[in-house]
């Protein structure tokens, strides 16, 4: 079904060791907006939506394990040469104590990844509004962290992930045109 390249979709720099915006990073790796839900979501309800749209949501929902990957490259590469010291303060003490430097599916905050930040509801309008929201919130965490941090090689890496999302957004609501359009439902854009 996939053809798996043993490279990451974009590549991923890093000018310095910097635990603190690693420990920001990790919102996109374990948060409820982050990677991992985003793509849990969409292989889900690929399973209740029409045919016309599974293709969609399989492609979005295989390529957010792409973005992920690269989030734990970078949280990596951010955090490989950091002494105890340095990731004591960047605030990463109680999960070097759990987990040393290990990728951890939590948020920025520590608070572990659940089940309960992905949402299938059923109906395939109403599951798509959700993924636009979910890339939208995507897109403002990417933002955000560009805005948090001086690295130019991380900034470039964060800026591809932003851009991905807004075209992710994009798809989902010609879907959502689409699927409307079948239905003869009223537009709501």
């Amino acid at each position: 079904m996939w053809i798996y390249e043993k490279k990451l979709q974009y590549p991923v720099r890093v000018s310095k060791c910097d635990p603190r915006m690693a420990k920001l990073l990790i919102e996109q790796y374990g948060g409820a907006d982050g990677e991992l839900a985003a793509a849990l979501r969409y292989l889900n309800q690929r399973y209740t939506i029409p045919d016309k749209v599974i293709g969609l949501l399989t492609d979005i929902g295989t390529e957010e394990f792409a973005h992920l990957e690269m989030i734990a490259t970078m949280v990596y590469k951010l955090t490989k040469d950091a002494t105890i010291e340095q990731l004591e303060e960047a605030g990463l003490s109680p999960h070097y104590v759990n987990h040393d430097r290990a990728l951890f599916y939590n948020n920025a905050a520590g608070v572990p990844w659940t089940a309960a930040y992905i949402q299938a509801k059923g109906d395939p309008i109403a599951d798509l509004y959700e993924d636009i929201a979910a890339e939208e919130k995507a897109r403002a965490t990417y933002q955000w962290l560009i805005d948090m941090t001086d690295d130019p090689d991380l900034k470039d890496g964060l800026k591809f992930l932003r851009e991905r999302e807004i075209v992710h957004s994009l798809r989902f609501r010609e879907a959502v045109e689409l699927l409307k359009e079948e239905q003869g439902r009223k537009k709501f854009f």
